[in-house]
């Protein structure tokens, strides 16, 4: 349960500011944590539609290739095949990760729901951090503008589980990922996967032989 304290930190408090400034020193969030971690679930709603608008739109790109991948095999031009089914392949490549990234960061809006107590800001916000920095990395050279988005997300989080571990001296972090970081990325990574095939249509057999060796 959380002290009396930390909950009039957590809640933000202002009558009881000089205690907290007292200490280990004046803190340097002007907002309360908890105001914060509503921010961050209100962020990632924002990022998680955007991320759904922009794999609907590489979705319809890929019928369309798709369509033009059949064309070419009815007109016995497997060069052309080819062409279009390694673009298919790399729109399919990029629609993984974003989706991965997609459902991942669902996954942090649950655990963000639910750090209302200190014991959960550990449990619950340490991952998330984890997975923020990962998929941080995993987006740079798909959609920059989102990758740095989601790393200043994860600097505002890691500020919270460094703050309230400074309130309280019973923790120490570290930016590593954690197992259930991991654990969280490879279930979202597997239900991607899941979507992938309900999302995409198989190519023609020829197609996909054609993909490899090319």
């Amino acid at each position: 349960m959380l002290g009396k304290d930390f909950q009039k930190y957590w809640d933000g408090n202002q009558s009881d500011k000089n205690l907290f400034n007292g200490i280990k020193g004046a803190f340097k969030s002007k907002e309360p944590l908890k105001y914060k971690i509503v921010h961050a679930h209100y962020q990632i709603s924002a990022m998680v539609s955007r991320l759904d608008a922009y794999i609907g739109r590489l979705q319809e790109r890929d019928r369309l290739l798709f369509e033009r991948v059949v064309e070419a095999q009815m007109s016995k031009d497997p060069a052309r095949a080819a062409m279009y089914a390694n673009e298919v392949a790399e729109i399919r490549k990029i629609s993984k990760q974003l989706l991965t990234t997609q459902i991942a960061l669902e996954q942090v809006e649950l655990r963000l729901e639910t750090v209302s107590e200190l014991g959960d800001v550990f449990v619950n916000l340490v991952p998330v951090v984890g997975v923020i920095n990962e998929l941080k990395s995993t987006l740079r050279g798909v959609m920059p503008e989102l990758s740095i988005e989601i790393g200043e997300l994860g600097e505002g989080l890691q500020e919270v589980v460094v703050e309230a571990g400074d309130f309280t001296g019973a923790y120490s972090y570290s930016a590593a990922p954690s197992g259930e970081a991991r654990k969280i990325l490879e279930e979202a990574s597997a239900v991607a996967e899941q979507k992938m095939k309900e999302k995409f249509p198989d190519l023609p057999l020829s197609s996909a032989a054609i993909n490899q060796k090319a």
